[in-house]
């Protein structure tokens, strides 16, 4: 893998009213001919994502360009719930007005939308070098940069300033910064089922070993039935294991040796691990047919012993004694209403960033839905709950 994953990466949503030049400002933005610009108004349509490297600072970003939100007509009611949607993963905020008319009121709806998502906002004025002054008064609280999409002025400046305002940085992000120490000794492990593909590790594997060595410790890689003779051979500070195996990892690992999933770390991670480890217990409450929506990031080919599509059912049917009813859904999408289900189980999220993964929970909370993860599910199911959950507190 020799690119930042998407993930990984800072969110910067462009907002705007239409032709307000936002794609220009995008492609002066990263010197790069990225967005279609147009004089008619609407030209962006839908949001286009664009991974790309704005160096020196703020290094690797998804940039994200947007409907005008002022668009019209039914098909602009769609473009701006898209727009709107996009907020969601949104990690820093740009929103674009133009240095003619200035801040309008639907600017300013726009600004109070964005905040009221607790999103940071940098405010761009565009089309300065239609003016011969560069003084603006705008009366709100944020950041404000003049900018020229089309001489460049202000463009390295604003570049240079990006990271000032962002949530955090990059390198910031470390799965296991302040669960181990330098030296210390991590032991990985990693079943190869049918579901694993073929010639790799899977996403949140690498990751967690690349944190490993990012905390200067040392990482053992083993399958579940070998684990038992690297113990005999090693002094672990740590386990981390597929939660799919937890069943047999439980039995092997002493309990004074920390143990968690790869999953588990993912829940501190990109969400918030006391809500899901609260939504894991509301499984004691489920009911035969009651319905369950089981929410995954990416969107793989699903294996006979897919994890989200044959396991957990399984385990949740076998637990209430009866059938339930599971709705599945991949990618970026959630469900607007989520009044129908009685649980809702998120993935480990490895391919969305915690900004979408928290604006979940959020919408999950706000309606009383119950909300836990892949690894924390299974850490219940599998009894051992009480003994992961010295993570919620590391």
């Amino acid at each position: 893998m020799n690119q930042t994953p998407v993930a990984n990466r800072l969110h910067i949503g462009i907002f705007g009213r239409r032709n307000v030049g936002k794609s220009s400002f995008i492609n002066a933005l990263t010197n790069q001919e990225l967005a279609i610009v147009s004089e008619v108004a609407g030209t962006t349509t839908d949001p286009v994502y664009k991974t790309i490297e704005i160096l020196p600072e703020p290094g690797p970003c998804v940039i994200i360009d947007t409907a005008g939100l002022d668009d019209e007509g039914d098909l602009g009611e769609l473009r701006k719930k898209k727009a709107v949607a996009v907020l969601d993963k949104t990690d820093l905020a740009l929103v674009i007005i133009d240095s003619i008319e200035l801040i309008t009121e639907f600017d300013r709806k726009l600004i109070e939308m964005i905040k009221e998502k607790d999103i940071p906002i940098v405010i761009v004025i565009n089309k300065i070098d239609l003016l011969s002054t560069h003084s603006f008064d705008l009366k709100i609280d944020f950041p404000v940069y003049p900018v020229s999409s089309v001489t460049k002025e202000g463009i390295d400046y604003l570049r240079s300033q990006l990271n000032q305002h962002a949530p955090s940085k990059i390198e910031d992000m470390v799965i296991l910064r302040g669960l181990i120490k330098p030296h210390d000794e991590v032991i990985l492990v990693i079943p190869i089922d049918s579901a694993m593909p073929k010639g790799r590790l899977i996403l949140p594997e690498v990751q967690t070993l690349r944190s490993v060595l990012d905390e200067n410790a040392h990482a053992i890689v083993c399958k579940e039935h070998e684990l038992s003779l690297v113990l005999e051979k090693s002094k672990p500070n740590l386990v981390v294991t597929d939660s799919q195996v937890y069943h047999i990892v439980k039995d092997i690992v002493p309990d004074h040796i920390r143990l968690t999933s790869f999953s588990m770390l993912y829940a501190r991670y990109k969400g918030d691990f006391k809500i899901f480890a609260q939504g894991a217990q509301s499984v004691d409450n489920l009911r035969k047919n009651d319905k369950i929506l089981i929410v995954e990031a990416c969107t793989h080919h699903p294996q006979p012993q897919d994890i989200g599509r044959f396991k957990i059912p399984t385990r949740l049917e076998e637990l209430v004694g009866g059938h339930l009813e599971f709705e599945h859904m991949s990618g970026s999408g959630f469900p607007d209403d989520l009044s129908p289900y009685q649980l809702i189980i998120m993935c480990g999220s490895c391919m969305i960033n915690r900004t979408q993964v928290m604006a979940r929970i959020r919408k999950s909370q706000a309606v009383g839905i119950p909300v836990t993860n892949y690894g924390i599910l299974f850490a219940k199911l599998s009894g051992i709950l009480d003994r992961t959950m010295w993570l919620a507190t590391a």
